[in-house]
């Protein structure tokens, strides 16, 4: 039976595309919805780019039909521009003049009307209140994870014969002798994905074990546990997973996906091994480190603040100064070289280009080369910025995502619509991607921290 799904703004402003996303259905679009796009498409960022995409499809369809009376889509169904409906009563205390409100009463007028009526929204609030009006409400959910789909950790324990483990120094071993022990304690083969870090543990004792990377088939030991990123020294295995990971050169793993609670380090070793590569190897990899936080309050100017771009988003970097400050000053020698010489040589790693960053605002038509290009927080990014961020990386480059799905700050974001959870889905597997998540007993900030993560 043919369903009539009526679009929120909200939906277009993430996904523009979404008009081409429900098959044979009939798409309604109230005029809310119109003159919000309208409002939105001189807006900076994502919001006008987005806005200004819907409003051009939309002009597309016009020229092949009235949208009132409704017009074929090219995937088939047919979309309606909704001006009735108007006069529909709302329960006392919904102010009708609302934008959310205008497209509820566009909602139960076409329920009123006999038809069967879906709002698609975003925005939970709208959807409670849907809900109070009797109005069936679902999220968008084309770009989202499927529910009952197990987190990808990246990672995976397994055991190894003890007589192998001799012969797994040398060169590696075939991922066919591993196997895991299922509930009832009988062994089952090993289903590993390309890339997947593994800790091997001997069959005969326990507690001896090895760390790998699953590659081709093959278990191979990993590459760089014996160094120590800008000084840094890898403090448990997913930290050695970790350092591999971001020490693989561009061509071999051109993405790494981290994800993982706060303390964890990601942040603190991606910068380590960033200045490691720039630094200590005369940039014979990347000519430099790029720093991009979203904001996250949904693409939200920076203009209102004042002075250059660099000074509008240093406060979206103080994560980042936090992380340099404790990387250049190792020797715990605060107290002899002073506050001053620290913020110099900060400062000198931003003035001389060594360092830079830049507002997710920019990042558009950009295309990255030779860079170790690090995305802090990017669980406050859409599936679609992720993709263009992705799609932008030229030769040469690392793209390094970094966030926690359990900390989202964008109002429209879960934690299985977030760009993070997204690009990790649908990187699962590939050969040009790392994947690691990092377990809450591997928080290394502090005592306090760890017991935190573990109690809260």
């Amino acid at each position: 039976m043919t369903k009539t799904y009526v679009l929120d703004t909200n939906v277009l402003i993430q996904a523009p595309y979404a008009l081409e996303s429900f098959e044979d259905n009939q798409i309604i679009l109230p005029l809310a919805v119109l003159e919000e796009l309208d409002r939105l498409k001189l807006a900076e960022g994502d919001r006008g780019s987005n806005a200004r995409q819907a409003i051009r499809f939309l002009e597309k369809l016009r020229l092949h039909g009235s949208l009132t009376e409704g017009v074929p889509l090219p995937g088939g169904g047919c979309l309606k521009l909704e001006v009735n409906h108007v006069g529909v009563s709302l329960p006392e205390g919904m102010i009708p003049g609302q934008s959310d409100n205008r497209i509820l009463k566009v909602c139960k007028g076409l329920l009123e009307d006999g038809q069967q009526v879906i709002l698609v929204t975003k925005d939970i609030v709208a959807r409670i209140k849907a809900q109070m009006l009797g109005i069936p409400a679902e999220d968008f959910t084309t770009d989202q994870i499927p529910e009952g789909v197990e987190h990808y950790t990246g990672r995976a324990s397994v055991y190894l014969p003890d007589e192998a483990f001799s012969e797994f120094k040398k060169k590696g071993l075939p991922a066919s002798l591993c196997y895991m022990v299922d509930a009832q304690g009988q062994p089952k083969p090993v289903q590993l994905e390309e890339n997947q870090f593994v800790l091997l543990r001997s069959d005969t004792a326990e507690k001896k074990t090895l760390l790998g990377r699953h590659k081709n088939g093959q278990i191979l030991p990993l590459g760089y546990s014996g160094v120590r990123p800008f000084g840094v020294k890898a403090r448990n295995v997913g930290q050695q997973f970790l350092q591999e990971a971001l020490l693989l050169p561009a061509k071999e793993a051109p993405l790494v996906i981290v994800q993982g609670p706060a303390g964890t380090a990601k942040t603190f070793y991606a910068l380590a091994a960033g200045l490691e590569k720039v630094l200590e190897e005369n940039r014979e990899e990347y000519r430099k480190l790029l720093i991009c936080r979203p904001n996250a309050q949904f693409d939200q100017e920076i203009g209102f603040l004042p002075g250059s771009e660099q000074e509008k988003i240093s406060p979206l970097l103080r994560p980042i100064a936090d992380n340099l400050e404790i990387l250049l000053d190792q020797e715990g020698s605060r107290g002899r070289r002073g506050e001053e010489e620290l913020r110099g040589r900060i400062d000198y790693l931003f003035e001389s280009g060594i360092i830079t960053a830049e507002a997710m605002n920019f990042m558009r038509g950009r295309s990255i080369t030779d860079t170790w290009l690090m995305i802090d927080e990017a669980q406050n990014l859409t599936p679609r910025q992720v993709k263009g961020i992705i799609t932008r990386v030229g030769r040469g480059t690392k793209v390094i995502l970094l966030g926690d799905p359990e900390q989202i700050d964008h109002p429209l974001l879960g934690a299985r619509s977030n760009g993070l959870s997204y690009a990790a889905q649908r990187m699962k597997g590939s050969p040009l991607c790392v994947q690691l998540t990092m377990a809450p007993e591997e928080c290394e900030r502090s005592d306090l921290a760890l017991d935190a993560a573990q109690r809260m």
